[in-house]
């Protein structure tokens, strides 16, 4: 009679364990599917806000090389112009592009995993 209870109660604990990680593991599948969903809409807002600023900028590029152009009254000079700008713009960030980009990064995808 007492190895039957025992034999039960094993059963039992067997079948809460089983269930105990079956729903551990359904938690964690969907706090990853969220925290990927989170990801992936910050990568895509970032990127459709890049790209608009992006065609901004490459028409007040246009603009600016064309008025200092108009200025100096040779249209590839303001073209150069603009381009060098950009070139020491693009090497001021080559400089300083670990501390920009890591922290904004690491501090965004922290919130991300850490703060839910």
């Amino acid at each position: 009679m007492a190895f039957e209870e025992l034999k039960e109660n094993t059963e039992n604990i067997q079948d809460q364990a089983q269930a105990y990680i079956d729903s551990h593991l359904a938690y964690y599948k969907l706090w990853g599917f969220k925290v990927a969903m989170k990801s992936t809409t910050m990568i895509l807002k970032f990127t459709l806000i890049l790209l608009c600023f992006l065609m901004v900028l490459l028409f007040c590029s246009i603009a600016g090389a064309l008025t200092i152009g108009k200025s100096l009254e040779n249209y590839p000079m303001g073209f150069l112009i603009v381009g060098g700008i950009y070139f020491v713009l693009s090497l001021f960030l080559f400089l300083i592009k670990d501390k920009i980009v890591e922290g904004t990064i690491l501090e965004k995808f922290s919130e991300i995993f850490f703060n839910d």
